[in-house]
């Protein structure tokens, strides 16, 4: 009975704690775990104290792992809800993660500069206040679970047998050997190890709490496959030796290679000089994987398609030293921003994203800059840029660019957009081709101003050279949303608006 009324008491706990979420931050890039996918859970375990342990979360729609960049807290201070607890390196910025309970942080199980922590790994644990925390309990499961069910189930008594329709409906179930361990096996796993004859006992399982999953079963069957293969191979008795024969004239018949390869790959070692064919791994960081997959799945998967076109930058060039006397400071970039938004205003066909099955025509014209950092380029979105002027856009992009170099952009800053522009000008660029930001049909590649004499006429009539600023600009459009004779169109209204700039504050 009061094993009974122990479980009953403590599902209801469970239940009341999935439930009581709490909501996303929005400041400083800070997220506090809550809602339906609240990380933070209750160890049910009866030895030591119990813990509220911290699971690295999804900080992003992309994310899959993160780093542990810094930790906020350390072990024995005190943590309220809403503190900063560490900083996490996602596939898109640095994040804060904020507690969402109360307590002492007794443990930290992921030390800073961890890398590649899967989703769901335990980083950390919690003690309520007024309990030692140096007597936290450490479970025994701290690899990333494949589900928050196993979790919810109550401790069994052991008294009393569960139901039998629980056993059947249960993912895993416990494999009792002759004087061995009990094996956990997923459903998956057990077929194949039915179905082949395996012994579960020749592999360590991998999986979340102990569970052998289907990936152990397979490896397992390919080393049985393996081993087969290897004694059932025929033996060769080795061919006679035959008889040294000593050449009268030995001759070099062998060219020696400048290069050899060694036997052994040669290490370098700090501090001294690099030896012939040695390298240093450069680890990457998640933003730049993030990218390297992104960009060869659009080059790979998306039909692009160029255009080209210079632009006359002397109406902007002037129209700047007029708002600089008012101590108005706007870039050339600014303008190009602005003129994009309009066009994209005017030509809605080209505002538009790729949903997987068709284009989709989106209303607000939102424009990703491509800004780089340290760890890598993102794209900020200046939303709703055809409504703004060119003052609101410039200290926009101001902001985005600082948070971007920073790594304290929010998840809404960074994700979505409808066209992308990037700028190359600053470096000294004067053209290039760039690759299409999926979903978005378009990206813009933008070079610096350069100076180039032109034939023009004067009041008179009369031809002489007068030296102007051009600008090369590259189109890069998803052919199966923008055709060749739209993209034509676009550049040339994108045109008109740069050469008139004053056009752009009358739409």
């Amino acid at each position: 009975m009061a094993a009974s009324l122990w479980l009953s008491c403590r599902r209801k706990g469970m239940v009341q704690l999935l439930l009581g979420g709490r909501r996303v931050a929005g400041a400083c890039a800070s997220l506090r775990l809550g809602g339906g996918w609240r990380l933070l859970h209750r160890s049910h375990e009866l030895l030591g104290n119990p813990a509220v342990k911290i699971l690295m979360p999804a900080l992003s729609p992309t994310m899959e792992e993160g780093n542990i960049v810094k930790w906020l807290k350390k072990e024995g201070e005190t943590v309220n809800a809403g503190d900063a607890l560490c900083e996490i390196e996602t596939d898109k910025a640095v994040v804060t993660l904020e507690s969402s309970d109360d307590g002492i942080l007794a443990k930290i199980m992921m030390e800073e500069g961890s890398k590649n922590v899967r989703l769901g790994t335990l980083i950390g644990l919690l003690v309520e206040e007024g309990q030692d925390w140096k007597q936290v309990e450490i479970p025994a499961d701290t690899g990333d679970p494949s589900s928050l069910a196993p979790l919810m189930a109550p401790p069994a008594a052991a008294s009393t047998p569960p139901p039998a329709g629980v056993l059947a409906s249960a993912s895993t179930k416990m494999e009792h050997g002759h004087g061995k361990p009990p094996i956990r096996l997923s459903p998956a796993a057990r077929y194949i190890l039915e179905t082949h004859g395996l012994d579960p006992s020749n592999i360590t399982p991998t999986g979340p709490r102990g569970i052998l999953t289907k990936e152990d079963a397979l490896n397992l069957l390919q080393q049985k496959q393996k081993s087969k293969a290897v004694e059932s191979r025929p033996m060769v008795s080795p061919a006679p030796t035959p008889p040294t024969v000593v050449p009268l004239a030995p001759q070099a018949t062998t060219v020696s290679s400048v290069y050899p390869r060694p036997a052994i790959p040669p290490i370098s070692i700090p501090g001294q000089p690099a030896a012939q064919g040695t390298f240093t791994e450069v680890p990457a960081s998640n933003i730049r994987r993030v990218i390297a997959k992104r960009l060869t799945e659009s080059k790979t998967t998306v039909p692009h398609a160029y255009a080209t076109t210079d632009c006359d930058l002397d109406a902007i060039l002037k129209l700047r030293k007029e708002l600089a006397k008012d101590d108005i400071n706007v870039s050339v970039n600014d303008f190009i921003i602005k003129a994009t938004a309009v066009t994209l205003k005017q030509m809605p066909d080209v505002n538009v994203t790729w949903d997987g099955e068709g284009p989709r025509q989106l209303q607000s014209v939102d424009i990703s800059i491509a800004v780089a950092t340290d760890r890598g380029l993102i794209t900020p979105i200046i939303k709703d840029a055809a409504a703004k002027g060119v003052q609101e856009i410039s200290a926009s992009t101001k902001a985005l660019a600082k948070k971007a170099r920073d790594g304290k952009l929010l998840p809404e800053e960074y994700q979505g957009g409808s066209f992308s522009i990037s700028n190359l000008g600053m470096f000294g660029i004067s053209g290039f081709i760039a690759i299409i930001n999926p979903p978005q049909a378009c990206i813009l590649a933008v070079g610096r101003a350069r100076p180039e004499l032109k034939i023009v006429e004067d009041e008179e009539g009369n031809e002489k050279l007068q030296q102007h600023q051009l600008m090369t600009v590259t189109l890069s459009s998803d052919n199966r949303m923008v055709d060749d004779k739209l993209a034509s169109e676009f550049l040339e209204t994108l045109k008109s608006n740069l050469e008139n700039p004053i056009q752009l504050a009358l739409r």
